[in-house]
C-alpha cells in the first residue's frame, strides 16, 4: 500500500530538520577546538546512543528487544554511519580539504539518483535538474571561498577517493535505508553504540589523546545532540518513510546554511557568489520538491 501523502509530507519535512541541523557542523566543529575527529565522533555517538537508552528506559521498553535487528540492517546501520565519517576524516587528512569537501557533496546527487531503481520510483527530469542546480550552487560557493582556485591534484588522489567513497557510502545508506522501513528509527541508537566504539578504537590507534577542555565539551555534547547523533534519528524517518528524491535535492541547502550561519557569525561575508548559489540551491530544492508542493496545495 502506499505511504498516505500527508504521512508522507510530513516525514519528508521532519527529515528536514536534519539538513538545518547539519548546517550546525562547520559552527560547532570550530569551537570543539583542537578535539581529533574519531573521538568527536565516538562522544557524539555515544550521547546519540544514550538519548535511544534513556528514551526506551523512561517508556519501559525492552532494551534487548530493540537489539534484535536483522544482520543486514546491523550491517548498513553501522558501515553507514561509521563507515562515512572514517572516510571523509580520511578524505580531509589526505586531501585539500575545500576540494575534497566538494567531492564530498555528490551524496546529494547520488541519492537522488539510487532512489531511481527503489520500488515504486521513478526519476523524473525536475529531480535530476533540481539535484544539478544545487550541485553547480556548492561549485559557486566554494569557488568563491577558493577566489575562483580549484586544486584536484593527483598526487591527493587517494584523499579524493576517500572523499567519493564517502558520498557513495552516505547515498546508499540513505537509499538502502528504505528497504528496512520495518525497523523502528530507534535502532539508529543501536547503531551509534557499535560506531562508537569503533570510533574509540581509531582514537586510540591513529589520533593523539587530547580530550575537550572547558567549554570545548559544550561544543562536542551539542554535536551529539544534534549534527553528529541526534539528527541522524530524524534522517532516518525522513529517508524511510518521506520524499527521499526531495530530502536529496534539498540537502544541497546544508552547505549553504553553513555559509551563512558562518557569516552571521562575523567569519565571512556575503559575496555575489554566496548569493548567486543561494539562487541555485534554493531554486534547485524547490524545482525537485514541486510535487509535495503541490500535494500540500491542493491539501
Amino acid at each position: 500500500m502506499p505511504p498516505n501523502p500527508d504521512t508522507r509530507t510530513r516525514a519528508t519535512l521532519i527529515g528536514g530538520i536534519a539538513l538545518v541541523v547539519w548546517a550546525t557542523l562547520a559552527v560547532l566543529t570550530v569551537y570543539a577546538g583542537k578535539t581529533p575527529p574519531f573521538l568527536i565522533v565516538a562522544i557524539s555517538f555515544t550521547i546519540a546512543a544514550a538519548i535511544a537508552v534513556i528514551k526506551w528506559v523512561v517508556r519501559g521498553e525492552d532494551v534487548r528487544g530493540h537489539l534484535r535487528i536483522p544482520p543486514m540492517a546491523w550491517a548498513l546501520g553501522v558501515g553507514g554511519l561509521f563507515g562515512y565519517h572514517a572516510l571523509i576524516f580520511f578524505a580531509l587528512q589526505n586531501a585539500p580539504a575545500v576540494e575534497a569537501n566538494l567531492v564530498n557533496y555528490l551524496w546529494p546527487l547520488l541519492i537522488v539518483f539510487f532512489s531511481s531503481f527503489l520500488p515504486g520510483h521513478r526519476l523524473r527530469w525536475f529531480h535530476s535538474v533540481g539535484a544539478l542546480m544545487g550541485l553547480a550552487g556548492v561549485v559557486v560557493l566554494v569557488i568563491g571561498k577558493m577566489d575562483g582556485a580549484l586544486a584536484f591534484e593527483t598526487t591527493h588522489a587517494l584523499g579524493f577517493a576517500a572523499a567519493f567513497g564517502a558520498a557513495f557510502v552516505w547515498a546508499a545508506y540513505s537509499v538502502l535505508s528504505r528497504l528496512f522501513a520495518q525497523i523502528p528509527s530507534d535502532a539508529v541508537g543501536a547503531f551509534c553504540a557499535v560506531g562508537a566504539a569503533l570510533a574509540f578504537a581509531c582514537h586510540l590507534v591513529f589520533e593523539p589523546s587530547v580530550w575537550p577542555q572547558g567549554a570545548e565539551w559544550i561544543a562536542v555534547a551539542l554535536l551529539g545532540l544534534g549534527p553528529a547523533g541526534g539528527a541522524f534519528f530524524v534522517w532516518d524517518i525522513g529517508v524511510k518513510r518521506g520524499d527521499i528524491q526531495v530530502l536529496g535535492a534539498a540537502s544541497y541547502l546544508v552547505p549553504l546554511m553553513s555559509t551563512l550561519l558562518l557569516i552571521a557569525a562575523g567569519s565571512g561575508a556575503f559575496t555575489p557568489e554566496v548569493a548567486a548559489a543561494c539562487a541555485l540551491i534554493i531554486g534547485g530544492a524547490a524545482l525537485a520538491g514541486q510535487d509535495m508542493l503541490r500535494r500540500r496545495a491542493r491539501a
